[in-house]
């Protein structure tokens, strides 16, 4: 079969909830992929942050193989040899007292939510049924019909409602707003601290230590959703530690597990994640033997092989070469470490002809929220290898306005 039969597949048997570009996947290692054709591409997407370390790090993939033939799930009905290694790992690393485990980002959102309710109840002794979670403009936090519908795009609640109670939405970056609409019924402020899906978005300087101090005074919680934030991508393991303000929780996905199996987590101390007893949530496959061993080892690469530091001097090296581009088409560009957007002008069309040319050369990236050309490689990528995606960026963006596809 060709790109076009397996296209077109996927468009006769599957539901069309997304839009991919018009490459057909069927090999990957590190920071290249290669089509059915074999055709090479250099991986700038590195699957939303997902594969940090790299497709298919040898390490990673030996954890997988090695747990595999040992045990893959007991549920948590019973204990199981890799979980508590994996807590202890985690904790260790984020310096927080307790994990728990998930599977996927969104389910870890919601869990995190759950546990920020239970703590408002229990806590700030909150009539039940009152609590309220300050969430803000251009969050993209998952897609069950409770995170859509507290969402500033419209287009991602169409004719999903009724949706939950219980959220509120503050204008991103402005400290003011959210001093204004605080309340003794406000559990939990949830954030990105740098908003991904919404096109690489930075809030100002000092905007997250200006939360922390709001969530002290007003007795609740800061929970960061460093779902693609974190785990190395902005240059630090966790993108909230770029200022002073640590988080009362941290929601964690994608990276956990390298790209090779789904493992999120919420992480925090036990004053928060004490609010659960047996019985309060779960998960069949959340925290399973086989997860956890991929967890542990990915979490490893990441920390042993210097990619955290990598993303950071490769990531000020790329944005000040992009920013240096003097292209019509560019509105701005942004970023921190090795996740930056570029935002093209309005009257270019949008994203999308700029990343098909750019796919057309050999380098992947996806556009986002219309005008944004998504720049995000796995962070073991190589200066070499970095140098041949920025020309083929700055080639693409130099030259005329690509046709739409």
């Amino acid at each position: 079969m060709h790109s076009r039969d397996f296209i077109a597949q996927e468009g006769a048997f599957g539901a069309h909830n997304y839009h991919p570009l018009d490459v057909v996947i069927a090999r990957a290692r590190g920071a290249w992929v290669w089509d059915v054709e074999g055709k090479k591409y250099l991986d700038c997407l590195a699957a939303y942050s997902a594969v940090n370390q790299g497709h298919c790090h040898p390490k990673i993939l030996a954890a997988l193989r090695e747990q595999a033939e040992q045990c893959t799930l007991t549920s948590r009905a019973f204990y199981n040899d890799q979980l508590g290694p994996f807590y202890e790992q985690l904790s260790s690393l984020l310096g927080y007292e307790k994990v728990l485990p998930m599977n996927t980002g969104a389910e870890a959102v919601e869990t995190a939510i759950k546990a920020a309710r239970r703590w408002g109840y229990r806590n700030k002794r909150i009539a039940d049924g009152d609590a309220e979670i300050l969430v803000f403009d251009g969050n993209f936090h998952g897609r069950t019909t409770t995170i859509v519908g507290f969402s500033s795009d419209d287009y991602y609640k169409e004719h999903f409602g009724p949706f939950t109670p219980g959220f509120r939405c503050v204008a991103y970056g402005d400290l003011d707003a959210v001093e204004q609409v605080m309340s003794e019924n406000v559990v939990a402020m949830l954030i990105e601290p740098i908003q991904g899906e919404a096109g690489i978005v930075m809030p100002p300087k000092g905007y997250l230590e200006g939360l922390r101090a709001l969530a002290d005074k007003h007795n609740c919680l800061l929970i960061c959703d460093e779902i693609q934030a974190g785990l190395g991508r902005t240059g630090k393991l966790l993108c909230c530690q770029h200022e002073d303000a640590r988080p009362d929780l941290v929601i964690l996905g994608k990276a956990l597990s390298g790209g090779v199996y789904p493992v999120s987590a919420v992480v925090g101390d036990e004053r928060v994640l004490g609010v659960f007893e047996p019985g309060s949530h779960g998960s069949t496959y959340g925290g399973n033997p086989l997860g956890a061993a991929v967890a542990r080892a990915a979490l490893s690469v990441l920390v042993d092989e210097g990619m955290v530091e990598n993303s950071r001097e490769l990531g000020a090296y790329a944005l000040e070469r992009l920013q240096q581009i003097d292209s019509p088409h560019l509105a701005d560009v942004r970023g921190l470490g090795l996740w930056i957007g570029l935002e093209v002008k309005p009257e270019t069309g949008g994203a999308r002809p700029f990343c098909e040319a750019l796919r057309d050369r050999g380098l992947l990236c996806k556009e986002t929220h219309d005008y944004v050309i998504r720049f995000a490689p796995p962070l073991m990528i190589s200066r070499e290898d970095l140098d041949w995606a920025l020309e083929q960026l700055e080639a693409v963006l130099m030259s005329p306005v690509p046709a739409k596809a």
